[in-house]
């Protein structure tokens, strides 16, 4: 098990940026693979974007892709989505989660972080 705590969120135009963190709690941050996550009003939770473990691979949601980027520095116990040419459609409570399990099955992520707001104005 690992704690996860998430920032970095907050009010922002159309087509600015934001940069999340996730900082992971204990030494074993290295070995689980990663993911962001997100909950708009109204719909369901879904996948964003996930980064593994070791030499890391990465995956995106279609609705993100070339405008998302998932990265993580093992040093510091931390993941990070940098996030631009944001949209109106991308508000929505973002998570981190991570797992031992593949890195791509997004129902098999079982640490939760508690949210971060990220609001996009038009």
């Amino acid at each position: 098990q690992v704690q996860l705590v998430e920032s970095g969120g907050g009010l922002v135009q159309a087509g600015g940026s934001l940069r999340l963190s996730c900082v992971s709690s204990g030494r074993t941050f290295s070995i689980y693979n990663m993911g962001w996550f997100r909950q708009a009003p109204g719909k369901e939770r879904e996948f964003v974007a996930t980064i593994s473990s070791g030499i890391p691979s990465t995956y995106y949601a279609d609705s993100v892709k070339g405008r998302f980027t998932i990265s993580r520095d093992n040093a510091k116990n931390t993941v990070y989505l940098q996030m631009n040419s944001l949209k109106p459609e991308d508000t929505a409570v973002y998570y981190c989660a991570a797992t031992r399990k593949y890195y791509r099955d997004s129902g098999g992520y079982d640490n939760w972080g508690q949210g971060t707001q990220v609001t996009v104005s038009s």
